[in-house]
């Protein structure tokens, strides 16, 4: 049977979207779905759900401030969304505008800076591509410094304070990604301490995510669907951490869909992963068979999204439909500032729909 966007959606009334983070990172809830089993739990309790010997991979990309206010030469005003710097003086971005630029035109962004908007860029044509006018910097210093912090659509306020803070996570590092890896978002030092006391190993890679994580898409059919593409980077630390894992019999956590999408981009079929630098389009849908990962972590997506096939692939798509249902019911906050889900792996090819 074709799976279709409708097949993955659901009623969720807005109010259920949270607008705020937890007031702490581990006071978030969560909800633990083995199998048709759904277990109300609290974050902070997740060590508890872990074992000596198992592994938590972490995406440690960090957020960069990839939101510019702008006008076009005519006077027009535009918003500019980085979807990833390409070197120091070229980017692809989403550029929002009563009429979209000409190849050519320059664009002013903050006060600050100009670029050119060279052409249409991405899979689809759907981003654009800039480069520098005799700026001074490069992306990367312009961005820290005239570029506001990327929260995602559905949260209603400009950034503020607060988010410069708990819109990263903890161990965020690499700087690239124009939209948070939020399943990392519930950790603090005081917890990643504690897991380590009881021998919960942990390793890291790096993925950035872009801002086309929250495009609609616009296909029937999901198999028409072309995912965008996104770079991540696997150490040989992390590497070997996952094949020592597997040969004591432990289990391979991902934190976050993004963890996972790396992870599975870069598997081999006995469970290992290959080192270094790549690209990855991978769309995971159900009747995907997982090479890696055995739990994951995660929070709650959207309506007809990738990551909620994504999801569904993972733990079944009919025990992530109850699973949100109950969320719903239960009043789960929803998305990058809500509440966290602890995934078992359960679906394979023989649970598509």
């Amino acid at each position: 049977m074709s799976l279709t966007v409708d097949d993955f959606d659901f009623p969720l009334p807005p109010e259920l979207i949270a607008q705020h983070p937890a007031a702490e990172r581990t006071g978030s809830r969560l909800l633990h779905v083995c199998g048709q089993l759904e277990f109300d739990r609290k974050f902070e309790n997740l060590p508890e759900l872990l074992k000596a010997g198992d592994l938590l991979v972490f995406n440690d990309t960090r957020v960069i401030n990839a939101r510019f206010f702008g006008c076009k030469e005519t006077g027009g005003l535009i918003e500019v969304m980085l979807e990833r710097i390409v070197d120091a003086t070229h980017a692809i971005c989403q550029i929002r505008a009563s009429k979209a630029p000409k190849a050519g035109s320059i664009l002013l962004l903050g006060d600050a800076f100009e670029v050119r908007m060279t052409g249409r860029a991405g899979t689809d044509g759907d981003f654009f591509a800039l480069e520098l006018v005799d700026a001074t910097g490069d992306f990367w210093e312009l961005a820290e410094q005239h570029g506001k912090l990327p929260l995602p659509p559905y949260i209603e306020h400009p950034a503020e304070g607060a988010d410069e803070t708990r819109y990263q996570t903890v161990y965020a590092r690499q700087p690239g990604a124009v939209a948070a890896p939020t399943a990392g978002l519930h950790f603090d030092e005081a917890m990643l301490a504690k897991l380590r006391a009881q021998d919960v190993n942990t390793a890291f890679l790096t993925l950035h995510v872009g801002a086309g994580t929250y495009r609609p898409m616009r296909v029937e059919k999901i198999a028409d669907h072309r995912m965008h593409s996104e770079r991540f980077e696997i150490p040989q630390a992390t590497a070997e951490a996952i094949a020592a894992t597997r040969a004591a019999g432990g289990r391979v956590i991902a934190v976050g869909t993004t963890s996972l999408r790396a992870l599975e981009s870069a598997g081999n079929d006995d469970g290992t992963v290959r080192v270094g630098a790549a690209e990855t389009s991978i769309f995971i849908t159900p009747g995907y068979r997982f090479k890696v990962v055995d739990r994951l972590i995660t929070n709650f997506h959207l309506p007809k999204s990738t990551l909620l096939m994504l999801v569904s692939a993972f733990a079944g798509y009919a025990n992530i439909r109850a699973a949100y249902a109950h969320a719903v019911a239960e009043r789960y906050r929803f998305f990058s500032y809500g509440d966290a889900m602890l995934l078992e792996r359960t679906g394979q090819p023989s649970d598509a729909i």
